[in-house]
């Protein structure tokens, strides 16, 4: 199809402001999918994204429309995540497109993620379509709200569409609007062919399936192409449009949207935001085939690194093999999630793996369970840190129980967020005091109208991976938002904060944290392990130590057999050889007796974000 008629556009929101439904709503006006087929969230394709009510991978669709000029237009539509932890993927998509449909909740308003999406799709260079959705509930406040998208966007409010999703109010009038202000691709149809990876997942009989942007010349099936960041080179095996099915095609031409399939095993061969191009193949001596190797990549390529580190391990260690393999299989579709193993005294055999945030930790983990029927004991989330040692070494710590000695640390650097959070006004103050407990940094605050507030700060992201989302919620009577971004590591006083049990340390317990929150967190922790922790024969001190220096301490206190039970009457030295002897076996016991940790005290850790 002629460029001229080709039109590629995202939507973008916050979660839950009805993407996915108006997705719904333009497949059935398009009749791109027959009433029969129909269903509500038909692109959020995984059981995960229904239940919950939330897109995690973005999914691509290709419509046809006859607009009211009588033209048929060719549309590719590309429904975005709205959670903060997919924000990478949500750029990615956005970098497919000329145009962005930001779909904000007439009830709710303007939230965090409303912003950042905002900024991202104006930093792209894209033509932005704002529209009020869920005009039909009986809260909304289309009025109020448009006020709000107005000042955003520097617009007049006036002419911000107002639609329902649900029921399809309104969607033609934005389709209209997407022909007439979003501008067609201008990529070179003749040039050097270049394709950008958005997005990808596996099929186990077919591999890698990477969804691309043909952004200059023609892929055709059969050819040989090079993704230019990692070096992989293949042929296609396949290549198509998606409607919302796959349907093979012969070629896909400058402007179009679709995918491409190489037979290729691992998808980090094919990353997502890498730049694909035809490759140049010799088939004899002295003989060329293919067409011209694209030499420039298209922008915007960098690796997506993990956020947020937690250990995975099997509650029962047979298990440990399977939660191996369901890895391999949960990364092909997920190349966002890395892992490698890690041995735990208390724990035993496990995985260290890295996420995007905790969303993405909670879906991985709740998808390994369901798909490969695992049980899981996770630990308790912890970030990256570097650490500067004395010598003038450079290290990169993943896990708290891999922190130098601390004679030997010239400095840590954790990384810092720059977080945007949105409430209404009368709840400022309870979020100032929540930011200033985490040792956020106040640097803005915005009144988006009379009644709502952005408020900025810069935050360690070690300080709100745990329960600071929640503690937002319950102070806002959840109102609140939050957007985050990184901004950089920054140097810090910190400290590993090590529990012993008996002497031994618990390297499962270890924790890396704020010298000023230290001595609370560890009188904290060890009142709580003194409640968990079995008794023994004998007394069981359990510490909290900051190097060879113990904070705080309790003890588990010992059961007492009664050993003189028997001796009615008598001389007194008999009672007393029965004690010493006593006395003596408990002094063994200490020294070769073991304590075991029971599951329930790696939750203690857990919970410390509740106090």
């Amino acid at each position: 199809m002629d460029q001229s008629q080709i039109r590629n556009f995202s939507i973008i929101a916050h979660i839950d402001h009805g993407k996915s439904t108006l997705a719904d709503r333009i497949l059935e006006l398009t009749q791109t999918v027959q009433a029969r087929d129909m269903r509500a969230q038909l692109l959020d394709s995984m059981d995960l994204e229904r239940e919950r009510g939330i897109t995690i991978k973005a999914q691509a669709v290709r419509v046809f429309y006859t607009a009211s000029d009588g033209q048929t237009y060719q549309l590719h539509l590309i429904d975005t995540p709205g959670h903060v932890d997919f924000t990478y993927e949500v750029s990615r998509s956005l970098a497919a497109c000329e145009g962005a449909l930001l779909v904000v909740d007439a009830a709710q308003g303007v939230e965090a993620q409303t912003v950042a999406n905002t900024y991202l799709a104006i930093d792209a260079g894209l033509e932005l379509i704002p529209c009020l959705n869920k005009i039909d509930l009986p809260g909304a406040e289309p009025e109020r709200v448009a006020g709000e998208v107005g000042e955003l966007i520097g617009e007049p409010s006036e002419g911000i569409l107002k639609i329902s999703g649900k029921t399809g109010e309104g969607v033609g009038e934005v389709l209209e609007e997407l022909i007439a202000r979003v501008p067609p691709p201008s990529g070179d149809p003749d040039g050097p062919a270049r394709a950008l990876i958005f997005d990808s997942e596996f099929d186990q009989y077919r591999g890698v399936i990477a969804y691309i942007r043909v952004v200059d010349g023609v892929f055709r099936k059969g050819e040989a192409i090079r993704a230019m960041a990692t070096g992989t080179e293949a042929d296609i095996d396949d290549i198509g449009v998606f409607s919302p099915q796959m349907m093979p095609t012969d070629q896909l031409a400058a402007g179009e949207v679709g995918y491409l399939i190489t037979g290729l095993k691992d998808v980090t061969q094919l990353r997502v935001g890498d730049t694909l191009t035809t490759r140049t193949r010799t088939s004899g001596p002295g003989s060329r085939t293919a067409g011209v190797e694209a030499t420039e990549p298209l922008p915007g390529y960098r690796e997506v690194k993990p956020m947020v580190f937690c250990g995975l391990f099997p509650i029962e260690s047979d298990d440990y093999a399977d939660l191996r393999d369901a890895l391999e299989k949960l990364v092909l579709n997920d190349a966002a999630l890395s892992w490698e193993p890690e041995t735990s005294d208390a724990l035993g055999f496990g995985f260290r793996c890295g996420f995007l945030g905790l969303l993405h930790m909670d879906i991985v983990r709740e998808r390994l369970e369901r798909e490969y029927d695992l049980e899981l004991l996770a630990t308790m989330p912890s970030v990256e840190f570097d650490v500067t040692l004395t010598n003038g070494q450079e290290l990169e710590v993943h896990n708290p129980s891999d922190m130098p000695d601390p004679g030997t640390i010239e400095e840590i650097r954790e990384p810092f967020i720059q977080a945007s959070i949105i409430a209404p006004k009368e709840f400022v103050g309870a979020v100032m005091e929540l930011c200033q407990e985490r040792r956020g940094v106040h640097s803005g605050m915005h009144y988006l109208s009379p009644e709502r507030v952005q408020l900025n700060y810069e935050l360690p992201l070690a300080e709100i991976v745990l329960d600071f989302f929640d503690q937002l919620k319950s102070r806002t009577k959840g109102y609140a938002s939050l957007d985050y971004e990184l901004s950089g590591m920054k140097p810090s006083d910190l400290v590993k904060l090590d529990v012993l049990l008996a002497g031994d340390p618990v390297d499962a317990l270890s924790m890396v944290v704020h010298r000023e929150k230290s001595y609370e967190l560890g009188r904290t922790l060890t009142e709580k392990l003194r409640k968990r922790i079995p008794r023994q024969q004998y007394d069981v001190p359990i510490q909290a130590a900051i190097g060879a220096h113990v904070i705080a301490r309790e003890t588990v206190k010992a059961f007492r057999k009664d050993v003189i039970a028997g001796c009615y009457g008598g001389d007194i030295t008999r009672k007393k050889k029965l004690l010493a002897k006593q006395k003596e076996g408990k002094k063994r016991m200490k020294q070769v007796g073991r304590v075991e940790v029971p599951q329930e005290a790696f939750l203690a850790v857990l919970e410390l974000g509740e106090e």
